[in-house]
């Protein structure tokens, strides 16, 4: 329950970093509503996560290492942006390191 609670948290926080992007400085109203909800749910469902006993280091790391890198893919295939070789390169390691925190908790 833990893991879906905290997906719901990454979807909810990627949502919400993208429609940041979309509002334009806030100046468009519906992507500025998205920011606002998604963030408050990513919230909620974070701390959802860590109350049912996920480690703290581990919920943030996934939560970011998934983040990071969805918003760089969503970013790269939907709004535009690069992706060097060299950025991929580094979402692979932050993985890695979130990688290593799990199966350093699981000891």
């Amino acid at each position: 329950m833990a893991f879906l609670l905290l997906a719901l948290a990454i979807v909810s926080e990627v949502s919400a970093t993208v429609s940041l992007k979309l509002s334009e400085g806030f100046s468009k109203v519906t992507p500025s509503i998205v920011v606002v909800v998604g963030y408050l749910a990513a919230f909620f469902f974070l701390s959802a996560t860590l109350k049912r006993g996920m480690a703290l280091g581990v919920a943030y790391g996934v939560w970011a290492a998934i983040g990071v890198a969805a918003v760089a893919v969503i970013g790269a295939l939907f709004l535009g942006e690069g992706l060097t070789l060299v950025q991929v390169g580094g979402i692979v390691l932050v993985i890695l390191g979130v990688l290593a925190l799990e199966l350093g908790a699981a000891r």
